[in-house]
């Protein structure tokens, strides 16, 4: 019996039927049940009600009493399974309604940061609640046992990633587990685990408290790989819980003197990290294929906590299980800690891996400047996704330009999307960064902002200069970094350029290891550059 038709067995007679008839069985995420409900089942994109008999007190005890027991966290599952079932009660503690989650090991799962977790550096997975967090901390303990040969301890709170039971589910390899009591015990069992049984390596699920941090805190100090999973979907995130920025390094409120604010061109009062990082490596999984990478934390939050631009890495595994590595570069400006930030995306590069900075530079959508201008030298199609087709026509119309909207990404010069769109990092998103396709991002899907792209088109004519002039700002801002390097200068500032410009030369400093900010108003505006 395989362990999908061990949950299934648990299941009332009518409920199990009704799941039994259905042919897409096996991509089941979960099954509902709740008292004077008709029971549900829930897929990826899809829920579905099982017959049409509502659920009743006996058709709940029949699952509670072929499960295991529930701790303090109402959750039990299925001894020698990897299933979730949690229970949800009345006011006198009467299970009233089961969620049972289905439990899958899949293997090859961390393909796509294999090589980070195989560097030994501790690391922080991030992402939302069913995006695949556990699966992969799974996936990571068997891989570090069984292939690097280390020693790995598991520190399994609520049995989901060794299943339910004395003895650990086999997805885990040669890794031991130790399972909590309590789950307010998790720290006193994270110190126990290091102090009793000598581990190279602790995988913990869901660091949610001041104390598990801490306890964190204390492991990694000694030399331990932590590989652990969060609450929160981005580092800003994380940045902005008081609970747990100390896993980032923790964030501080600075006064600075009266010379070092003029150095940093900044107020006073700043904020500035704490201490380092718990973790060398943060990744923010988006969906089962698509996860950003923050390789040096401690690099990372510095330059967030100035305002200065941070540059994930996007990795993206393909159906024949290739990794593609591109840059997606946003640019906080107005504070500290994401505080009134904007962020302004770049197209993923191409699918010939360029990453230098200028790559795909003529591609971001910006009120002031434009597309390349090898897309006028030709009719330039369109394919808009999650944009409003009828707005995009209205100002397509209006502007005489050249362009036609298609509907197949295959016939495309670009692929025209929203922020929340992009966030999502759909099939569509990903197929127009693997055909090489520039990836357009507008910040609202409002008329205006479609006007803004569209004369962004418009403002090309005339500009056969544009690119020479950029090129001779950039090489500037090279240069200057050069002389800041071998220590001719403490700090340089380079002509004043529009925003576009600006952005670039942000970009190149980052690359450097250097620290830049721009100064003054426009159109005197200008980049300076230093240590």
């Amino acid at each position: 019996m395989s362990d999908l038709d061990l949950l299934v067995s648990v299941l009332p007679d009518h409920v199990r039927d009704a799941l039994a008839a259905r042919s897409d069985l096996p991509g089941l995420l979960e099954v509902v049940i709740d008292l004077g409900r008709l029971p549900e089942a829930r897929f990826a994109n899809d829920a579905a009600p099982l017959g049409g008999r509502e659920v009743t007190e006996a058709d709940i005890s029949h699952v509670t009493g072929r499960i295991g027991e529930f701790g303090e966290d109402n959750r039990a599952g299925i001894e020698r399974t990897l299933h979730r079932i949690s229970a949800i009660r009345n006011r006198s503690g009467r299970v009233v309604g089961l969620t049972l989650r289905v439990g899958r090991a899949v293997f090859g799962t961390i393909r796509i940061i294999e090589d980070l977790i195989l560097t030994g550096k501790s690391t922080l997975l991030l992402g939302r609640p069913g995006v695949g967090k556990t699966t992969m901390l799974r996936e990571v303990a068997r891989v570090l046992a069984d292939t690097a040969s280390k020693r790995v301890v598991i520190v399994d709170t609520s049995n989901e990633i060794a299943g339910d039971g004395d003895i650990p589910h086999p997805s885990i390899g040669g890794s031991r587990r130790m399972q909590v009591g309590r789950p307010a015990y998790q720290h006193a069992v994270m110190i126990e685990a290091v102090e009793n049984h000598m581990p190279q390596v602790i995988v913990i699920d869901e660091i949610g408290t001041e104390l598990e941090a801490t306890a964190a805190r204390t492991i990694a100090e000694r030399g331990v790989q932590l590989v652990a999973t969060a609450h929160g979907n981005t580092l800003e995130n994380l940045a902005r819980n008081p609970t747990l920025s100390d896993l980032i390094g923790g964030i501080q409120t600075v006064t600075l003197g009266d010379e070092e604010a003029r150095r940093r061109r900044t107020q006073k009062t700043v904020l500035e990290r704490r201490a380092p990082p718990t973790f060398d490596v943060l990744v923010e999984i988006q969906n089962w294929n698509t996860v950003a990478v923050h390789d040096d934390v401690a690099s990372v939050v510095d330059r967030m906590l100035r305002g200065v631009q941070v540059a994930p890495e996007i990795r993206t595994l393909d159906e024949r299980g290739n990794v593609s590595r591109n840059r997606a570069t946003s640019l906080a400006t107005g504070g500290p800690a994401g505080r009134g930030t904007e962020k302004r995306f770049e197209p993923l590069a191409a699918a010939n891996g360029d990453h230098s900075p200028a790559a795909g530079a003529a591609a971001r959508v910006d009120s002031d400047e434009g597309l390349g201008e090898s897309t006028l030298s030709r009719p330039t199609h369109i394919m808009p996704y999650g944009v409003n087709k009828g707005r995009l026509q209205q100002v397509v119309a209006s502007s005489g330009l050249a362009i036609e909207i298609v509907e197949d990404i295959r016939s495309a010069d670009l692929l025209l999307t929203t922020k929340n769109y992009y966030r999502r990092r759909t099939a569509a998103l990903r197929s127009a960064e693997q055909q090489g396709k520039p990836v357009y991002v507008l910040r609202r899907n409002t008329l205006s902002q479609i006007e803004q792209f569209i004369k962004a088109i418009a403002r090309q004519n005339g500009r056969s200069q544009r690119s020479t002039a950029v090129l001779s700002a950039l090489s500037e801002a090279e240069q200057a970094i050069q002389s800041v390097r071998t220590g001719d200068e403490d700090q340089i500032e380079l002509t004043p350029q529009g925003a576009y410009v600006r952005h670039l030369q942000h970009a190149i400093a980052d690359k450097y290891g250097l620290s830049s900010t721009s100064t003054g108003r426009d159109p005197r505006r200008k980049v300076v550059i230093y240590r």
